[in-house]
């Protein structure tokens, strides 16, 4: 048997982590600037993370929700705490696609409406649900219907107000940053003013915290930059440092039933005991405070690179803009200087999530590293 080849591959395999850096076979040492689309939030093979999840394997690895596991609400207690969500519900998955498609079930079952307003660059996941909120018909087959979803344009309040009038709106699901889309952000005033019309219009507003959560902007949530309070918020990617595990976080307002929400291995034994060595790290190192102070000295660093048009996003979630396609320029970066990097929709933006215990001195190692890739692209195209 052969894999399903629908993943355009670097020809490299990573063999070992640790910290900002992983290894090839060979032992050769890469600058991690990507964390596995932003998966990796507390280094590679943090050794507290390890023992957490290694000394839980030796009890007990799996049972299902038919069960009390109370390793689930000491996650609850502390994710409330860290993220300041206190109040509110914890629904344990297994990914972003699956937290955003109980995310919009659940809006729909508290007020009975079926439409939704997504945003023009929107990735939501891959599932039936999540790819219809999702702006990429490439990756839609026929059976994923898109007839009761409305786009329209980031940061278009006009726009959004003209739907929700209609009255027929379930919910706005919005991401904190647009990963994707090439770190794209909703502005502060936006999502204030998106708020307030949700609120007005009875409309249930999601934060889609997947890829933007966890730290990753200097805040444990972006959107908390805005001073909102969304009605639910989804979490993936970083929650877990690798491990599957994914939340959604519902305001108290909702009311829970016995079968509506459901999954097989969501919140098991060694996914929760993941998440909580997370936070318990991210609390104790204090990676969220890191987040932002090494973010903007990252962003200074990067406009002060000669080619670079513009640098996007918040603390770790950046967006390095360039006049130019930068599949060549992340080539040269992986291949030549050991460097590993994103790419988004947006074909012209290199995309980096780091890790977020990443130090300045190794925001300066890639600095001179992209620096001697552009000079190297300048030489070949004269």
């Amino acid at each position: 048997m052969n894999l399903f080849d629908v993943y355009p591959i670097i020809n490299i395999e990573p063999v070992k982590g640790e910290g900002c850096f992983v290894y090839d076979e060979k032992g050769t040492k890469y600058l991690d600037l990507y964390g596995g689309h932003a998966v990796i939030s507390i280094g590679h093979s943090n050794p507290y993370y390890v023992k957490r999840i290694s000394d839980q394997l030796q009890k007990l690895g799996f049972y299902s929700n038919s069960v009390i596991i109370s390793l689930q609400q000491e996650l609850a207690e502390k994710l409330g705490r860290v993220s300041e969500y206190n109040d509110y519900a914890l629904f344990l998955c297994n990914s972003g696609a699956e937290a955003n498609e109980n995310a919009i079930k659940l809006a729909s079952f508290h007020n009975g409406k079926g439409r939704i307003i997504a945003f023009k660059g929107a990735f939501h996941g891959r599932t039936a649900g999540t790819l219809a909120v999702t702006d990429n018909p490439g990756i839609s087959a026929p059976i994923n219907s898109r007839n009761h979803v409305t786009f329209v344009p980031l940061n278009d309040i006009e726009a959004v107000e003209k739907e929700l009038k209609k009255k027929d709106v379930s919910s706005v699901i919005v991401e904190g940053i647009q990963g994707v889309a090439g770190i794209e952000s909703p502005t502060d005033e936006f999502l204030q003013d998106l708020s307030k019309l949700c609120i007005k219009y009875e409309t249930v507003l999601i934060l889609d915290e997947v890829q933007s959560g966890y730290g990753r902007t200097g805040k444990f949530f972006a959107h908390q930059h805005a001073g909102i309070t969304p009605d639910i918020i989804t979490t993936a990617k970083g929650m877990g440092n690798g491990f599957p595990v994914a939340g959604v976080l519902i305001n108290p307002k909702f009311r829970a039933k016995h079968g509506m929400l459901g999954t097989t291995f969501g919140g098991n034994h060694l996914a929760c005991a993941a998440a909580i060595a997370v936070l318990d790290v991210i609390d104790q190192d204090r990676l969220i405070e890191n987040a932002a102070e090494v973010g903007q000295y990252f962003i200074e660093r990067l406009k002060s690179v000669e080619g670079i048009k513009r640098v996007k996003g918040r603390g770790l979630m950046l967006g390095v803009e360039f006049p130019f396609a930068v599949s060549e320029l992340r080539n040269l970066l992986v291949v030549d200087e050991k460097v590993f990097t994103g790419s988004s929709t947006a074909k012209n933006v290199l995309r980096l999530l780091p890790p977020l215990n990443i130090h300045k001195n190794e925001v300066d190692m890639f600095v001179g590293k992209l620096q001697t890739c552009l000079n190297k692209l300048l030489v070949e195209n004269k």
